[in-house]
Formats: C-alpha cells, structure tokens, sequence
C-alpha cells in the first residue's frame, strides 16, 4: 500500500483522498454585508452615545426648578419684586475686611530669621549676603545637596572664605541630614565654601 504524503505548507490543506466527498470552501463576505455591518456598527455606536446622554442629563436645558410648575418656580419672581421695594439708598452689606494672607516666606527669608534669632554676631554679619538658597525644602537623608548663593566675589581662593565657611556651619546649625552637602557661591556662581549638614 502507497501513502500519500501531504504538503508542510503553512495554510495549505492537504488534497482530499479519491472517492471522498470535499466539504466547499469557506465563502467570503461581499462588500455589501461589509459595509452593512459598518453601519450597523456606526448606528450602535450612535445609540449608546444617546443613551450616556440622556442618562447624565445633557438633554435639559433647564434647572429642576424652572421645569416643575409650582411655589419654586414662582418663589424668583417674588423675590425680585421684594428686592425692588427697597428704597434706592440702601447700601449693600459691608463684608468684614480679611486680613491678607501672608506671602509664604522663601527659605533663604526662614534661613536669614534662624541665624538673626540663634547666630553668633559673625554669622549675623555673614547671612545678610544670601541671596538665595535652593533644596533647603526636600530632604530624604539619602543624598541631600543644598546651594546658597551669596553676593560675595572672589570664589574659593578669595577674601570671603571665612564668611561662606561661617553661613554653611550656620545652615548646619538650621538643618539635619545623614548624608547632607551645604555648598556656598559667590556672585559669579563660584565656589566659596562647602560643608556636611
């Protein structure tokens, strides 16, 4: 006896063996039941839209009030006649005055007041030349940076070295950290001092 052997082709059915019936191939869809399932797919797609729309309200034009007939509906105009029997010179309810809200202070500002209440007279004299202080706010004891700029000149290897060493064992004085880095600039952004905090 002979066996056939069928194709490995991907896709490809194998011949069907003689005196077998072969079932008809699969048939495909016209154009016309395509795009009748489009828009039998579009129409759905419209209908679920009205009803999210009816369902949240965006049909009513108007408030509950101006829809139902009754007192509420009538209590407006009453109100209005009443507003317009006062005499012209009434003068509208004076609102208690509301102390404006202080400007949330910067931390060099919180810096400056920490060492003006706890420094010593040289650390006074060294805090009125912050200018800025930057990542004073976020700490995670990881790896904590903060910058202090000042507005000395000369850099590291200038006469305001004493000055950028006293504002950082200041800061240190201000702020804790397990792994803090205070660095201390001068006005051209060159370092003057740095410190652990």
């Amino acid at each position: 006896m002979a066996y056939q052997q069928y194709p490995s082709q991907p896709g490809q059915q194998p011949p069907t063996p003689p005196g077998m019936y072969a079932p008809p191939p699969p048939k495909k869809m016209g154009a016309g039941a395509k795009i009748g399932i489009g828009c039998g797919g579009a129409f759905g797609a419209l209908v679920l839209i009205g009803v999210i729309a009816a369902a949240m309200g965006g049909g009513d034009t108007g408030t509950q009030a101006e829809n139902k007939p009754g007192k509420t509906a009538t209590a407006p105009a009453k109100e209005r006649v009443k507003g317009s029997a006062e005499p012209a010179e009434a003068k509208p309810e004076e609102k208690p005055e509301e102390k404006p809200k202080a400007a949330p202070r910067s931390p060099a500002d919180r810096f400056k007041a920490f060492v003006t209440k706890n420094g010593s007279a040289n650390e006074k004299a060294a805090i009125g030349h912050v200018t800025k202080v930057q990542g004073a706010e976020e700490q995670n004891d990881i790896l904590d940076s903060v910058d202090i700029y000042t507005d000395f000149t000369g850099g590291l290897m200038g006469p305001h070295q004493r000055e950028g060493k006293l504002i950082a064992s200041a800061f240190a004085d201000w702020k804790d950290s397990k792994n803090g880095l205070v660095t201390v600039y001068d006005v051209k952004g060159e370092l003057l001092a740095n410190g652990n905090f």
